[in-house]
């Protein structure tokens, strides 16, 4: 399953593809580019145990970061893009098996390949089921409303 001893030095930068030619799943938790501690934000607020979501990574361009809850942090893995296909990043070298599609390789950590190595992805933390898209964009506004609660982040 996993490749260990790896070097890394196959991968390379890829910039996600149009939205439109995205699976359903992957277009609706994919945040772009939203920062650790808004997706920290993100996920405890509108999140729980299991929940996750997909953003570029701050640090590595061409880089997403799978995030997801298990109480009390939040788990991010890196997610590559090679020739060979998909790959998610356990720890440094170690690396799960390439998946031909993002939504592939998702779908198999739902199902639990690596399921000793990260937490269970049980609630995809869809974008669209977010009331106001200022939640999750960086914008502020003091009438953002969640069930009568202003929230501003």
């Amino acid at each position: 399953m996993a490749r260990k001893g790896d070097s890394g030095a196959h991968l390379q930068s890829f910039t996600l593809m149009e939205p439109e030619s995205e699976s359903t799943l992957v277009r609706s938790i994919y945040y772009g580019k939203i920062g650790k501690v808004k997706t920290e934000r993100l996920l405890e607020r509108h999140g729980r145990e299991g929940s996750f979501l997909l953003r570029d990574s701050e640090s590595l361009q061409g880089i997403y970061c799978l995030c997801v809850r298990k109480t009390p942090y939040v788990h991010t893995y890196r997610i590559h893009h090679s020739s060979e296909g998909w790959t998610l990043q356990l720890s440094p070298g170690q690396m799960l098996q390439c998946f031909g599609t993002l939504e592939k390789l998702i779908e198999s950590c739902r199902a639990g390949v690596g399921a000793d190595s990260i937490p269970p992805l049980t609630h995809p933390l869809d974008k669209t089921q977010l009331r106001d898209e200022r939640l999750w964009s960086g914008r502020t506004s003091t009438h953002t409303h969640i069930t009568h609660t202003v929230l501003v982040i």
